[in-house]
Parts: structure tokens; sequence; C-alpha cells
């Protein structure tokens, strides 16, 4: 990805999706520019993908959860929630692209079993994120080690990281200062944070003028927990992230 690819595409791309969500926007840039070439390169008209995994096994932040109680209420609140984010994010950007999905997490047998486990098993004791779900392909040959064991990257910075990089930049030179104060205190619901997600919310109202509140909120880490209280949603800004996707 170019970043005037990047650029070009961003008003498209919150017209199709229907969110000013951050983390949705800038995870879309990628999936959706990914789908794109899959339809016009390939014949592949059928894919996989692997969304509903995080909410159910935990995410980088879920490391940071006081207990076990607590990962568990986490991850209830991002099941119910996930239409509004990742499961949009998915179908807009498969279906505009004429493809079809297959979301093995998603299987409701699925979800119901592993949101039934003790919680406790779920909670990163072994300095590795989900590794419940890495255990149960150990040994098994279905994946290489390097594959299995390897640190979870953050797709929605396109995982090289540049790409969300150029969105705020981009973004920076969009507005001063003074004129970010003044739009973004126009919205009362989901108040505009960083002159990035100004510029989401501002296309958004575009093409969906009042109608923010078909998403509740910004997909955030839990402030609440120690080590959270972040303002960019991106994994990377977290303490634990290290060299994953490096």
């Amino acid at each position: 990805m170019t970043p005037e690819e990047v650029i070009a595409t961003l008003d498209d791309l919150i017209h199709l999706l229907g969110t000013y969500d951050i983390t949705t926007v800038r995870a879309s840039m990628g999936m959706y520019l990914v789908c794109k070439a899959i339809h016009e390169q390939t014949d592949i008209r059928v894919i996989l993908t692997g969304e509903i995994s995080d909410e159910l096994f935990g995410y980088k932040y879920t490391d940071f959860a006081p207990n076990a109680k607590e990962f568990q209420k986490e991850a209830v609140k991002r099941i119910r929630e996930i239409h509004m984010y990742d499961v949009l994010r998915a179908d807009r950007c498969i279906s505009v692209n004429s493809l079809e999905a297959r979301v093995p997490f998603g299987d409701l047998d699925f979800v119901s079993y592993v949101m039934s486990l003790d919680p406790e098993m779920k909670m990163n004791k072994y300095n590795k994120g989900k590794y419940l779900l890495r255990h149960a392909f150990e040994g098994l040959g279905y994946l290489p080690d390097d594959i299995l064991w390897r640190e979870k990257a953050a797709f929605s910075d396109a995982v090289g990281h540049s790409m969300v990089d150029y969105l705020k930049e981009y973004a920076k030179t969009r507005y001063t200062d003074e004129e970010f104060e003044e739009k973004r205190r126009k919205y009362t619901h989901a108040q505009p944070f960083t002159k990035e997600s100004l510029l989401y919310r501002e296309i958004f109202e575009k093409y969906y003028p009042g109608q923010s509140d078909m998403v509740v909120d910004f997909w955030m880490p839990n402030k609440e927990w120690e080590g959270c209280n972040v303002n960019d949603p991106s994994a990377r800004v977290l303490s634990n992230y290290g060299n994953s996707g490096k």
C-alpha cells in the first residue's frame, strides 16, 4: 500500500463501512485493499477469516485484566458489541469485493463452548497471548511452530506499522489545533479526541448525518485497568506490545 492509495481510499471506505470508529477504519483499510486485490488478481471467491478469536481468547490489552472475572466481563462485552466493529469490517470489506467469508471462530457452538470455559484458563499466564488456542494446535502438525507461536501483531496498524502513520499524518494536515478543538466540540456522542478521529467523523457525517449512535462508542482498551489508560486504540501503544509484527 502506498500513502497515496490509502488516502485516496479513505472517503469511499468510511462510506461503505458506515462507521467513524478509529480501529475499524484502520483495520478496514488493510482488509479492503487485500480483498480488492484478491478479487481483481485471482479466481478466489471464498476466504477464511479469523474474526472473533480476539474476543474469545484475549487481546494484547486483556493481558492487563486484573483477574479472571474482569477478563470474562470484557469478553462478554466485546462479543455483544462485535457487530459494530470487527464483524462490520469483515462483512463490508469482503462482500463489497464480491467475496464470501467463512468465519470458523464465529461458529455459535464454538463461541458458546469457549465462553463457558473457566476464564482463568484464558488469562495470559505463560507470557504468550492466546495460549489456550495455540496449545490446542500444539504437536498436531497443522501449523509450523514459527506461525503457531509467533507474537500477535496489530492488523489495524497494517502489521508493518506504516499505514496508520499515513492516516495520522494526513489528519494533522487537515486541522490546526484551534480548528480541531472547535470542530470536535460539535459532537456530543463519541466525541472525537484526536485529529484522526475527527477526520473520520466528518467523513461519516457527510454520508450518515446525525446517525452516530449506530455505534456505541470508540473501540478502546478498558481504561479502568492499569496499563490501559491510553488515547490510541492500537496495541502497539501498550507496554506489552514488544516486538510484535516486526
